[in-house]
């Protein structure tokens, strides 16, 4: 037994703590550390889960449509929805990597190519390019970007392995998310009934209700970053139809698919459809890079806020903070789940002060 003596000069004050409280805490700690620890080891899979269950909410509304379609005894079937739509998915993404990749592999075989007819076309005074660097004494930092390009251009054999490796592991984490969706997708409505058979019947409706706000949250989200990356596709595939640059539907793809990434998605499409202009010419990159700023900028203060605002029943001011708060916290995969998540923590305040009587329902819809 731990004894504490606190002396004053009126009282004394004898504070006593026995062993099994002291084991208690020691073991609450040690139990912390180890939950805590086990969490840190398994954070890349429970990211793959919160991604699928994202997923899962966002493409039950199409799958429960397409199990309805089917004919026959086969309707209402959700397994068979839920097969033919990520064969759909599956076939979408076969179709895309074959129609991609040989041409990107192509195009960076030969900038690897010509990057050296480039270093020099920067060092020629009489090239159009030359007359300018000499103009705005810019010669220093050509030699810097010539010195980088042969570094990164003699490196490129050298990172394969690591590139294989970088790829292989992206593989199994979309086949990972893909496995895990099919499985919620059919086990999911089972385990929402069996959790709500385990409430009353006021409870249930609460539980119901809550579920359902939710729902539309996600589904809300991912239909408005669907809807913000179509835009971005149709509008930076403007420029490079009237510049000629080779395969802008290919990129138009590219551009959608980065747009569905919130925040540094675009930043990756830029460089990968600058990269494809530069192929062209210079001049071309130099415009479709000022192109695709100045719509990220727009799309960041104007369309973004607006549209998520409006789909997941946050406001524009929300949608900014919980984006800051997700990417500072986990980066990419916490850009892609703060706003999702910070509509689900409005659901849940909002039916706490409601049941509590603070606010009324017609508060909340307003």
């Amino acid at each position: 037994m731990l004894n504490f003596l606190n002396r004053n000069k009126d009282n004394e004050v004898n504070i006593n703590i026995s062993n099994r409280n002291v084991v208690r805490v020691i073991f609450i700690i040690l139990i912390s550390y180890f939950f805590l620890l086990g969490l840190k080891k398994t954070a890349y899979p429970i990211k793959l889960v919160i991604i699928s269950i994202f997923i899962t909410f966002a493409i039950n509304h199409p799958v429960h449509k397409l199990s309805h379609l089917m004919p026959g005894r086969l309707k209402g079937n959700r397994v068979l929805g839920t097969a033919i739509s990520l064969i759909i998915v599956l076939a979408g993404l076969s179709i895309f990597m074959a129609s991609i990749v040989p041409p990107l592999i192509k195009q960076t075989d030969n900038f690897i190519k010509i990057a050296p007819s480039l270093v020099q076309d920067l060092h020629n005074q009489n090239s159009s390019i030359g007359k300018i660097i000499n103009k705005y004494h810019l010669d220093s930092s050509v030699n810097y970007v010539s010195t980088q390009l042969a570094n990164r251009v003699n490196s490129v054999s050298g990172k394969t392995f690591s590139t294989i490796t970088d790829v292989t592991s992206s593989i199994f984490s979309v086949v990972s998310v893909l496995v895990l969706t099919f499985m919620m997708l059919i086990e999911g409505p089972r385990w929402l009934k069996f959790g709500h058979n385990l409430l009353d019947d006021r409870k249930q409706k609460i539980a119901t209700r809550i579920s359902n706000e939710m729902y539309d949250v996600i589904k809300g989200y991912v239909n408005g970053q669907v809807l913000m990356a179509a835009i971005a596709a149709v509008i930076i595939v403007l420029p490079l139809i009237y510049l000629n640059v080779s395969y802008p539907i290919a990129l138009m793809v590219i551009v959608f698919i980065c747009g569905l990434i919130p925040m540094v998605g675009h930043t990756l499409g830029a460089v990968i459809i600058t990269t494809v202009s530069l192929f062209h010419s210079p001049i071309d990159a130099v415009i479709v890079l000022a192109y695709y700023i100045l719509y990220m900028q727009i799309e960041a203060y104007v369309i973004q806020p607006k549209i998520q605002s409006s789909k997941t029943n946050l406001t524009p001011l929300m949608v900014f903070v919980s984006l800051l708060i997700g990417l500072s916290i986990d980066g990419l995969v916490g850009g892609l789940m703060a706003i999702p998540i910070a509509g689900c923590l409005k659901v849940l305040i909002e039916e706490y002060l409601r049941t509590h009587g603070y606010i009324s329902r017609e508060e909340t819809k307003g």
